[in-house]
């Protein structure tokens, strides 16, 4: 398994790692990711180790915290071995006090103490902000970010959803007062849905902030099942999370399995495999995020890992996938002359 350096900072991490939302299952939205009890997560685990891939991604939301403590569960006795990636800032189902959301101080500390115990440790790898609290001031977050690592219960901290603007207000808070930086960006990204490359990639590139990829299958439209003059599957994950998902016009789909489907055939590959691997050479991803609702679903996804495509098959599915993008990015890529990253194909910016 190959690794990678998060963002600008010494961990290195695999570039598939596994997420955990399928842990639990304690409510319908989660149901249908998966529902897996603390053996069969504790067999996914030991399959991930055997394969190199020893970094696990949660959230204290997923059903409920009940993932965190399957994963505990299912790690323990290995702790040294793993590195865990968990997230506070939304609310619990079951908490509705005014403070129990957010990224404030008071509830900052309180959710990162509840997932250590529900973790069964004593440090958490990779600390995420799962989304941007715009009512708390970012010197407040940072500070208290900070203050977790220098106690130890944080390693690394990152943050997911953010906009451009978002990270790079927070960064400068951070630079200004000597904070401990966000060093990764949990972001939603795949052949289907490219905006991350319109600002996130360029400022992750210049900032030093590492990728990590969420729903990398686009929202399950990318497993292969769905293609152009065929039925949709009677049941799927997105009959009952399509609605709280980004959506995608049915043509764009379709134009971009068309090509994946000629690469996957080509390559004697599946197209979830193909999938992943193309987002394996974008600039600045550091670790592609899979899930598996089960062992064979799982050992399909470790193999988009120790090949890669050509450039060729690469510059197919881009061209495939592409779209013009909002305001100001189209004018801005007519800007060549000194604007070159923001013309240039992610395929020939510098991964990094």
């Amino acid at each position: 398994m190959e690794f990678r350096q998060l963002g600008r900072s010494g961990l290195k991490v695999p570039v598939l790692s596994f997420g955990t939302g399928t842990f639990g299952g304690s409510n319908e939205f989660f149901r249908a990711w998966g529902a897996s009890d603390v053996n069969e997560a504790t067999r996914l685990v030991d399959v991930c180790l055997e394969a190199g891939v020893n970094l696990f991604d949660t959230a204290d939301v997923y059903s409920d915290g009940l993932s965190e403590t399957i994963l505990g569960k299912a790690i323990a006795g290995r702790r040294e071995q793993v590195l865990i990636s968990t997230k506070a800032t939304f609310r619990m189902s079951t908490a509705s006090g005014p403070n129990d959301l957010g990224s404030s101080r008071h509830h900052l500390i309180q959710a990162c103490d509840a997932s250590l115990r529900r973790l069964g440790t004593d440090y958490i790898d990779i600390y995420h902000m799962h989304g941007y609290d715009a009512l708390t001031p970012p010197e407040e977050v940072l500070s208290t970010l900070d203050n977790l690592v220098t106690s130890g219960k944080v390693r690394y901290v990152a943050c997911s959803n953010f906009s451009g603007w978002h990270l790079m207000k927070s960064l400068d808070v951070s630079d200004r007062y000597g904070w401990t930086r966000y060093v990764g960006h949990q972001v939603y990204y795949s052949l289907i849905s490219r905006e991350y490359e319109w600002e996130l990639m360029p400022l992750g590139k210049d900032q030093g902030v590492g990728a990590l990829v969420w729903s990398p299958l686009g929202w399950g439209r990318l497993t292969g099942k769905i293609r152009r003059g065929q039925a949709l599957p009677v049941e799927s994950r997105l009959h009952k999370t399509a609605e709280q998902g980004p959506q995608v016009p049915l043509e764009h789909l379709y134009k971009v399995v068309d090509a994946l489907d000629e690469v996957a055939k080509d390559r004697g590959k599946s197209v979830p495999q193909v999938s992943l691997n193309w987002l394996l050479q974008r600039p600045t991803v550091a670790t592609v995020i899979i899930g598996a609702r089960n062992e064979e679903q799982l050992r399909q996804n470790l193999g988009a890992a120790g090949w890669s495509l050509t450039p060729e098959q690469i510059a197919k599915l881009d061209r495939a996938s592409e779209v013009t993008p909002i305001y100001p990015y189209w004018h801005q890529r007519q800007f060549v002359e000194r604007n070159p990253a923001a013309a240039t194909p992610a395929s020939e910016v510098f991964r990094g």
